[in-house]
């Protein structure tokens, strides 16, 4: 029954990641704009964020009318069905208004709190992230597979920072301590992307502070499919405190460390 109920949660958020990156990615005007800001000035809405969340939740509601959202747009709704869609219509938005290429749709579907799929798709790489619960992690049709774990001092991580002055002061404390002490540090600017990019090998590990569920939901499960540990402070998952994303061995120093720098509060 979940395998059926996943199968049919992945083709609908398959086409859905789809649809939305490609109205992105054609539609995406030469002369765009900020449509608002959210935290701070410098944390933007563009009016396509918007028209990509519209899409995607219309689609998803013509086949599944009873499930739930969560949407970074504002969209939000409970639902009756037990599922629930989270939903990031443009992860990177300001990488987009850049015209930076590293952006991403990022949508999961839930049941009864436990992620069952995630789709991220990166129009500008060519590439569709997507897992299934319990299947496995593919890129496009390839398995997904991460490096070897390195030592700690051969690490390549990611990471990214938020948008109020006061937690970017405290991230930049935490990445001065970080850096002579890894590989290097790289900051894409789209944590579903770096998720992603843990769980198929293009980064050793990943953190940050100040993730919602709609940034790590479907990169996360991505990652944990690829084999990859995922989770925020000791003993707890990614949550908005910290998202970590390594492998066994890593994941635990990495997460100790920024335990001990305090890299869950600003």
């Amino acid at each position: 029954m979940r395998r059926a109920v996943s199968t049919e949660l992945l083709e609908i958020a398959l086409e859905a990641a789809r649809r939305a990156g490609e109205l992105l990615r054609t539609g995406r005007p030469a002369d765009l704009g900020v449509a608002a800001t959210k935290s701070s000035p410098i944390d933007v809405v563009t009016e396509m964020d918007l028209a990509a969340e519209k899409l995607i939740t219309e689609l998803i509601a013509e086949h599944r009318p009873d499930d739930g959202f969560l949407g970074e747009e504002g969209t939000e709704s409970t639902g009756t069905s037990g599922v629930r869609w989270i939903v990031d219509p443009l992860d990177g938005t300001v990488n987009y208004l850049y015209g930076l290429p590293s952006w991403s749709v990022s949508i999961a579907a839930e049941r009864d709190g436990e992620t069952l799929v995630g789709v991220v798709e990166a129009p500008m790489r060519g590439e569709t992230y997507r897992a299934v619960l319990g299947q496995g992690a593919f890129v496009n049709d390839v398995p997904a597979r991460p490096r070897p774990v390195p030592e700690f001092a051969h690490a390549l991580v990611g990471t990214g920072f938020g948008y109020l002055t006061e937690r970017r002061v405290r991230q930049a404390d935490v990445v001065r301590t970080l850096l002579p002490r890894v590989r290097d540090i790289r900051r894409g600017g789209s944590a579903a992307i770096d998720l992603c990019d843990v769980g198929c090998g293009r980064l050793d590990a990943y953190y940050e502070r100040g993730l919602n569920p709609w940034d790590f939901a479907a990169g996360a499960l991505f990652a944990r499919e690829a084999g990859v540990r995922t989770g925020g402070r000791p003993g707890q998952p990614a949550s908005h405190e910290l998202t970590v994303a390594a492998g066994a061995g890593l994941f635990e120093t990495l997460q100790g460390l920024l335990e001990d720098l305090g890299a869950w509060h600003d």
